[in-house]
């Protein structure tokens, strides 16, 4: 059994990351992510400064905007024009959830596709179920797949099954491993049976958000075990959606919370402004 460390993969990645970085601003290409923060959601605020420290870390440009709980829909929405039509941002992202009065697919739809590097646009979803490879990937599947790839398993022809079936996890995870050739089962709340279903998985991905859901009964030996959920329980302990000391013993390759997931996803993130930048660059020198 191998724990798969979400940190070193990440850091690996970065590191790669940070060389890519350091070329394009050598020929004047300083990648630039601009974030969007409405409120003071204490987690909220918290993923915003870790983004912004990745982009530190790395060298890259970035813009961190506070705004008001009580911002108008529609300064928001100007806030995001700004961005969209500034040649130092190549990647925007607004940091979900937004306010009541706010309408979270009316401000994803104003970022230009081109822009949205969480991958969140209805173009860049239609583009990703369609295989193209200028669509930006949310960001947490992306990083399922790429730690997926780090156990040097072979995905295509394997059983991959999500229980899940969020727009942000579920639906994409299952689309990328489609595309490595995969067969793909979703579950869900409504799914019968769903440990028949579970046990069929050689690699298997939890994206629920309810502790423990998947026990060790469920889980077939020698599987890939993906922890997508972090549940805070009643004692202040997180936990993911796998039981995952029960599953350790059983499974060939397993994520643990936290420490697997979570530290790909602001990764994938920095990933996905390094290609915006490189695609908005190379569609300039086409025009």
């Amino acid at each position: 059994m191998t724990v798969l460390d979400g940190k070193q993969i990440a850091k690996e990645i970065r590191e790669k990351l940070a060389d890519e970085i350091k070329e394009l601003k050598q020929k004047g290409n300083t990648p630039g992510l601009a974030v969007i923060l409405v409120g003071d959601h204490p987690a909220s605020r918290s993923y915003v400064l870790a983004k912004e420290r990745a982009c530190k870390e790395l060298g890259m440009h970035s813009v961190l905007k506070e705004l008001p709980e009580t911002i108008s829909e529609g300064d928001l929405l100007n806030c995001i024009q700004s961005y969209n039509s500034d040649e130092q941002i190549d990647g925007i992202l607004v940091q979900l959830p937004l306010p009541s009065h706010i309408n979270e697919s009316k401000i994803i739809e104003a970022i230009i596709p081109e822009k949205d590097v969480d991958g969140f646009h209805p173009i860049n979803i239609g583009r990703m179920h369609a295989g193209d490879e200028h669509a930006f990937i949310p960001c947490t599947p992306l990083g399922i797949l790429e730690m997926v790839k780090k156990t040097g398993e072979d995905i295509s022809g394997k059983h991959v099954v999500v229980v899940g079936r969020s727009n942000l996890v579920g639906k994409p995870a299952g689309q990328l491993f489609l595309k490595e050739n995969a067969t793909v089962t979703y579950c869900h709340s409504k799914t019968k049976n769903l440990k028949e279903q579970t046990l069929q998985g050689d690699i298997l991905i939890a994206a629920v958000g309810r502790p423990n859901i998947i026990t060790e009964d469920m889980v077939r030996p020698g599987a890939v075990v993906i922890d997508v959920g972090v549940n805070r329980l009643e004692s202040g302990k997180l936990c993911g959606d796998v039981d995952f000391e029960a599953i350790k013993s059983k499974a060939k390759h397993i994520t643990p919370v936290p420490g697997g997931v979570g530290p790909m996803t602001i990764t994938m993130l920095m990933n996905n402004t390094v290609l915006a930048s490189k695609w908005r660059k190379k569609i300039k020198e086409v025009h």
